[in-house]
C-alpha cells in the first residue's frame, strides 16, 4: 500500500518510521512511504506557500496554488490515490476508518499549517476530511502519521501475527480487556485467577466481562451503543 503525505516538513514524519513494525513493512515492500513538499510547486519568487484570509482574521491560511499542483503531480503517476485532509473541522477518525482505507491501494494525507486550508482546495480536490480529536495542533504531521500508522497495522502481512488485530480495542465496540504477563503475583498484586486455569471458554467470558467493564468505566459513550447480546 503507498502513502503519499504532503507536508513542509517531511523530515518531522520521516524518523516516526525509521524504526520498529512499520520500518520493516517498508523494507518488506508492504507498505511504501513517498513525501511532497508544497513549497516545491510555489511559482512565488520565494516559495511562499501562504496568504492573507479573504475578509480578515488572525493568521494566514495555505495558499491554493501550491497545494493544487502538488496534488496535480501525485495523481499523474497515482490517478486514484484516496486524498484526505486532516482538521480538526471533520469527522473523527475511528478504527472502522483505519481498517476501510486499509482496502484501497494508496492513500494521500494533506498536512495543514497555518490556519487551514482554503475551503475551495477541500471541495475539489478532497475526497474526504478526517479528525483525530477536538484539539488544535501546531500542523497536520503527527495527525497524518496517526492516521498512517492506524492503517499501515491493518494491511496484510505488516503485523507478524494478524490475530493479534482481533482482539485489539474497538473491536466489537468494546476496550481491550485488561492483559497480563509473569510473574503471576507481583507485589502482592494477583493475575485474575480464572485466567490461569485453562479453560479457554472461561478465560473467553471473562475477557468479554472485564471489556465490558472496562468500556462502561472509561468510555460510556460507546458502551451504550453496545449491541445488548454482549452483555452477561
Amino acid at each position: 500500500m503507498r502513502f503519499n503525505f504532503v507536508t513542509l516538513f517531511p523530515n518531522i514524519i520521516k524518523g516516526y518510521f525509521s524504526d520498529s513494525i512499520l520500518h520493516r513493512a517498508i523494507e518488506s515492500n508492504l507498505i511504501e512511504l513517498h513525501y511532497f513538499n508544497p513549497r516545491d510547486y510555489s511559482t512565488n519568487r520565494h516559495n511562499k506557500v501562504d496568504d492573507a484570509i479573504v475578509g480578515g482574521g488572525a493568521g494566514m491560511l495555505m495558499s491554493m496554488q501550491p497545494l493544487v499542483d502538488t496534488i496535480k503531480d501525485i495523481k499523474k503517476n497515482d490517478p486514484k490515490t484516496r486524498v484526505i485532509v486532516l482538521t480538526p473541522v471533520a469527522k473523527r477518525f475511528i478504527q472502522a476508518d483505519a481498517k476501510r482505507l486499509a482496502k484501497v491501494d494508496s492513500v494521500t494525507l494533506v498536512c495543514g499549517r497555518y490556519e487551514g486550508f482554503d475551503e475551495r482546495f477541500i471541495e475539489n480536490y478532497v475526497d474526504e476530511v478526517l479528525s483525530i480529536g477536538d484539539f488544535i495542533l501546531t500542523g497536520g504531521e503527527l495527525a497524518a502519521m496517526t492516521l498512517c500508522d492506524a492503517i499501515a497495522r491493518n494491511v496484510d502481512g505488516v503485523l507478524g501475527n494478524s490475530d493479534s488485530l482481533v482482539e485489539e480495542s474497538f473491536e466489537n465496540s468494546l476496550l481491550e480487556a485488561p492483559s497480563f504477563t509473569k510473574p503471576n503475583i507481583y507485589e502482592e498484586k494477583a493475575v485474575v485467577s480464572e485466567f490461569l486455569k485453562g479453560n479457554h471458554s472461561k478465560i473467553a467470558s471473562t475477557k468479554l466481562n472485564l471489556a465490558l467493564c472496562k468500556t462502561n468505566y472509561f468510555r460510556p459513550d460507546i458502551f451504550c451503543k453496545v449491541k445488548v447480546g454482549h452483555e452477561k
